[in-house]
């Protein structure tokens, strides 16, 4: 039997994947949670399929973003005034931000989502990774060439087991002093830095089969969530989860188009370009696993260069986050101090607003927002136990949060490009078809690739 066309939609799929996590997740629940010794083979089973996939993510970060910093550094000599171009790309994600946690801030104080909480059904406990600014500082020495790190644990019924962990920061310091080097190096690294190009195509092909798997790992994700903190948890903490939504929906429907619009650039065409890489990221919840996909609007729809772009877009996958790095952790906090009534003072606030904009880096691309949260609560002084507090709803608000990340990132680059004079002015004002502005493509161009064409109205994309 042939499916309907619709049910080949990604948009579909996920929605399909929601509803099918919130179900599974309450039939899990009603059998009984795990801890208690119950065999709810249920529950594991979506606790498996969600970390499954989040591991595959982070699996792929490390030469996704060795690849893609190196890439994008060299394809800065084909540039011309590329260190401005740098500087500009730096002083706008750092004003988009500091707009996004002022947002931030003023929610949270105006809708008190601590105030709203119940006690009694909320138990934090503080997190097993903790960020801090001395933290922050000593990540920024890779401890060797990639950033790795070896950790030997003793494992059950004797022996050691050893896990292998990376430091987004040191990655991304590691890669750009590469980069650096080579583009300094000049011809003679020719070579390196086409290699490095090619295994970038490589890369993002097998990141590209991961995020095509997405509407499975949402549903375990979602399922596990309902399953091991219930409805009664979730609904405790839903005052918080529209906060951070409203905030989220005021910088991607307000603040990024009169930004857009203040540059001489169209919204509708800002909205209807950049959606497919809204809405991947929505569902991925990964900024850098979404990031072929922005790579392709920025270029495609918005008529940036693809050098400028190569640069632009991995460097804001890494580091751009209003979602995760400004809104999130400006409420969170402010939700925290009011859930253990603690008055923040005006310093408080101020360094709120200081560690967002500057610490963005301490946010890694893939899925989750830990770190950032944790940075700022330890620079205030706030209880760290506070990150448990809101565990319940991370898959939720990640999805909202990495959408937004994307989006920035997308536009951020359009805006510059339209400052320096390089934009492809026709380009960002041309019809999309599909969701993308038609390429001109050779004949045998992805011939083995399944016909997603279809898709990219839903963020998909033929990469």
């Amino acid at each position: 039997m042939r499916l309907p066309k619709w049910s080949k939609s990604f948009g579909v799929q996920v929605t399909i994947a929601l509803i099918a996590g919130v179900v599974l997740g309450l039939v899990a629940r009603s059998w009984g949670p795990v801890s208690e010794g119950q065999d709810n083979w249920l529950g594991q089973t979506l606790e498996t399929i969600g970390s499954s996939y989040v591991t595959l993510l982070k699996a792929a970060v490390v030469p996704l973003v060795i690849t893609a910093i190196i890439a994008s550094i060299g394809n800065l000599r084909k540039v011309t005034n590329a260190a401005r171009l740098a500087v500009s790309t730096l002083l706008w994600f750092a004003f988009t931000a500091l707009i996004a946690v002022l947002i931030g801030l003023i929610l949270g104080v105006v809708l008190q989502p601590g105030m709203h909480a119940d006690a009694s059904s909320l138990n934090g406990s503080a997190p097993d990774h903790q960020g801090s600014w001395i933290g922050f500082l000593t990540g920024l020495v890779p401890v060797n060439f990639l950033g790795l790190e070896v950790a030997t644990s003793p494992e059950e019924g004797g022996g050691l087991v050893s896990e292998v962990d990376f430091n987004i920061l040191q990655l991304i310091i590691a890669s750009g002093a590469i980069g650096i080097a080579a583009v300094k190096v000049g011809k003679a690294a020719e070579p390196f830095l086409q290699f490095t190009e090619a295994a970038l195509a490589v890369v993002q092909k097998v990141v590209w089969w991961i995020v095509r798997i997405a509407p499975i790992g949402t549903l375990g994700l979602i399922g596990n969530a309902v399953n091991s903190y219930g409805w009664s948890t979730m609904g405790s903490l839903l005052w918080f989860v529209v906060a951070v939504y409203i905030g989220l929906a005021l910088v991607f429907f307000v603040v990024y188009p009169t930004l857009a619009k203040l540059n001489g650039l169209k919204v509708r065409q800002y909205f209807s370009g950049v959606w497919p890489a809204t809405q991947m990221g929505f569902v991925s919840r990964s900024s850098i696993g979404t990031m072929p996909v922005t790579q392709k609007v920025t270029t495609d729809n918005f008529g940036v260069p693809q050098s400028y772009a190569a640069f632009a877009v991995p460097f804001g996958a890494t580091t751009k986050m209003d979602g995760c790095a400004a809104i999130y952790p400006a409420i969170a906090a402010v939700f925290v101090a009011q859930f253990f009534g603690i008055d923040l003072s005006i310093v408080q606030y101020f360094l709120i607003v200081f560690v967002s904009v500057i610490g963005s880096a301490a946010t890694a691309g893939t899925t989750g927002a830990t770190v950032m949260l944790t940075l700022t609560l330890s620079t205030l002084g706030l209880p760290l136990e506070g990150v448990g507090l809101l565990l319940a709803i991370e898959p939720i608000v990640d999805m909202g949060r990495t959408a937004l990340n994307v989006s920035g990132q997308a536009l951020i680059p359009a805006i510059v490009a339209k400052r320096h004079g390089i934009l492809d002015q026709d380009r960002y004002d041309a019809e999309r078809i599909d969701g993308y502005v038609p390429v001109e493509e050779s004949a045998d161009a992805d011939a083995d690739e399944p016909e997603l064409e279809q898709e990219h109205a839903t963020g998909a994309a033929r990469l």
